[in-house]
């Protein structure tokens, strides 16, 4: 099988590649600068640029293109930036696809958590209606762009959480004030936080993939439910270290402002049962297991 994989040097592209080459199939990799090796291919999503024909050698296309919301503060130019990076992105695919004359079998785009907004404790499948902020009209966006995608291709909406790795990810400002000893929930720590690993993020996708019957929006989330507390602690029991430093939801908003808000108060307690259903076993189902994976202790 040869998958197009937009955003491939990010988190999850760079492991879907790695894990589709580990079974044999050929990743193809879109990149903006000028290709270096033969599995790569340059493309500028910008100017809804990429090679003329290359759908017509594809068999699906992953789609995780996008600038990082994590990058703090969100300024309104770089709101427009993580907007039009993904709506572009995602364009350009879904043009190319419905010009190919012989189209890829499926299209995994990504979308995320962000699209229910704060919740609460309300267990979220995929067929709750989408929330209020900047996220939920982002990830709802980016999914109407994908929708336009010709009906004969099979569309996967990859609804994304926060993805635990070992090379940090969306952990990369609390794990090293965990590893200090200085770490601790986020405001009150009630808030439900989703979370995957990225083992399981990649492999997901690929079983989505692989699995005929699979289609539409699916929660890539973990099937075991977590506050952030809990998170916080499962990480600091790993690494033999105290998480009882909180840090005030107030002096949060004041660093972050509104990503503070819907990137670390806001919570989304998010149900896995349909990617169970299709079959999906988990390498990492616990926050236990995937805790100890991350700090390289399983």
């Amino acid at each position: 099988m040869r998958v197009l994989i937009s955003g491939a040097s990010g988190l999850v592209g760079s492991e879907v590649a790695r894990q589709l080459q580990a079974r044999g199939d050929e990743a193809v990799l879109l990149v903006r600068r000028p290709a270096k090796t033969a599995n790569e291919v340059q493309w500028d999503p910008t100017s809804h640029q990429i090679p003329s024909g290359l759908m017509e050698t594809i068999d699906a296309v992953v789609n995780m293109a996008g600038a990082t919301t994590g990058k703090i503060p969100w300024t309104k130019s770089y709101k427009d930036e993580i907007i039009l990076s993904r709506l572009n992105s995602t364009q350009t695919l879904v043009n190319a696809i419905n010009a190919a004359t012989k189209k890829p079998k499926v299209l995994v785009s990504g979308s995320a958590s962000g699209i229910y907004g704060d919740a609460g404790s309300r267990v979220l499948t995929e067929s709750d209606p989408r929330g209020k902020g900047f996220l939920a009209d982002l990830a709802s966006q980016w999914e109407s762009v994908a929708g336009q995608v010709d009906p004969s291709v099979r569309l996967i909406l990859a609804r994304t959480t926060m993805v635990m790795s070992r090379e940090l990810g969306a952990l990369g400002r609390l794990l090293p004030l965990i590893k200090a000893g200085v770490g601790g929930p986020l405001g009150n720590g009630k808030q439900f936080w989703a979370w995957i690993s990225v083992v399981d993020e990649a492999a997901a996708i690929l079983h989505l993939i692989d699995t005929q019957s699979a289609s539409g929006p699916y929660n890539l989330t973990a099937p075991e439910p977590a506050t952030c507390k809990q998170l916080v602690d499962a990480l600091g029991k790993a690494l033999k270290r105290p998480t009882l430093v909180p840090v005030p939801a107030f002096a949060m908003r004041l660093v972050f402002g509104e990503a503070a808000d819907e990137l670390l108060l806001c919570s989304q307690n998010m149900s896995a049962q349909k990617l169970l259903d299709s079959g999906y076993k988990f390498v990492h189902p616990t926050l236990a297991q995937a805790a100890a994976w991350v700090v390289g202790k399983d």
